[in-house]
């Protein structure tokens, strides 16, 4: 380490009120690679979280041209992924909506396609607007209608196409942050630009979709279903509503799960769909997963330690962990989430606080 450089990290350890020989010894820490627990205690191990993304809201209508506009600058294939990155301004170049979530709005025109590969992260796709695209997962074809749920395992190809007559967009969920600090992290081009079709449409949904497995089916780590549509899901939303009572902090809810578990869908981001009645407003809530709201239908109000942000269809909204919030209807209201439940649950680190 320079002289420089050692001053520098010295500085940083050293108290307010260091005298002259803590400073000499301070600087002697530096030059041996040490630091003094003391110094950073507090830092280390708070009193409680305190994430660093802030809570943010884009509006699809003011992005939505941005994204067009893309799409005549350059091709899909040119950009290998033609997405405006969703960046928390807390995180400003760091490609996180959250601080362990990326997300970014995707765009795909007519004729084109989005090449081939796989990758270790796991990701999410969250169709939102317009008809016609599809995403293939290991050589089945899924195609997306706004408000449905599609999932690429972690490992599996993918690419993604369009033969609609306009352009299309959809939510790309993945939890790249976490890999990144892990440095788990690999990708693979596909020798093709796009995978050979060797599995029907709809395969995955009649083999794994229908309450059956086979004998010898084993538990699998993310779902085997690559699709949960927003049709089916809006119908189980609408019978809770009429038949149960509302989570008073969460409202209607209901959690994608995989069929061969009843765990989460994926194993790092979990993601579920939720309704509130007219004028339906939840309680105080918040829990350390950082989220991220998605709007499908109607408008809410959502405030989060006393900042308000209006939602409605297609709008995102960045919900940092362990900051209290509150939901509003202004009229009957439906919009998804995923957050990065999932790890804190398995680590026994996941708390709730229900006011």
């Amino acid at each position: 380490m320079n002289s420089a450089a050692t001053a520098a990290q010295a500085h940083a350890m050293e108290p307010a009120t260091a005298d002259a020989k803590s400073v000499e010894y301070y600087h002697h820490l530096a030059r041996q690679s040490l630091a003094p627990l003391w110094v950073s205690l507090s830092r280390l191990v708070p009193l409680e979280p305190k994430p660093t993304a802030t809570p943010f809201a884009w509006s699809f209508a003011e992005v939505l041209p941005r994204l067009l506009e893309a799409g005549e600058l350059i091709t899909a294939e040119q950009a290998e992924r033609r997405v405006l990155v969703l960046e928390n301004p807390a995180l400003s170049g760091q490609s996180r909506i959250t601080d362990t979530l990326y997300a970014g709005l995707q765009l795909i025109l007519p004729g084109e396609v989005a090449p081939a590969h796989r990758h270790t992260q796991s990701a999410l796709r969250f169709a939102m607007y317009g008809h016609g695209a599809y995403t293939a997962v290991n050589g089945e074809r899924v195609s997306m209608s706004p408000g449905d749920f599609i999932i690429t395992p972690a490992w599996t190809w993918h690419d993604h196409g369009s033969y609609a007559d306009g352009p299309v967009v959809w939510l790309d969920g993945l939890d790249v942050p976490l890999v990144s600090f892990l440095h788990a992290g690999f990708r693979q081009q596909h020798d093709d630009l796009a995978q050979t079709q060797h599995r029907s449409e709809g395969e995955s949904l009649l083999r794994y979709g229908s309450g059956l497995l086979r004998p010898d089916d084993g538990r699998t780590s993310t779902s085997p279903l690559f699709k949960y549509s927003y049709e089916r899901t809006r119908e189980v939303l609408a019978l809770i509503a009429r038949m149960e009572e509302m989570d008073p902090h969460r409202g209607y809810e209901v959690r994608y799960v995989n069929p061969t578990t009843g765990e989460g869908a994926m194993p790092t981001i979990g993601a579920s769909m939720r309704l509130l009645p007219k004028g339906g407003r939840t309680c105080a809530y918040r829990s350390t997963d950082g989220a991220v709201f998605v709007g499908v239908e109607g408008s809410v109000s959502v405030t989060i330690e006393g900042q308000t942000f209006n939602l409605g269809p297609q709008d995102v909204l960045s919900v940092p962990g362990w900051h209290l919030h509150q939901i509003e209807a202004e009229t009957e209201a439906v919009f998804f989430s995923f957050s990065d439940a999932p790890v804190h649950q398995k680590l026994a680190l996941w708390r709730e606080e229900r006011r």
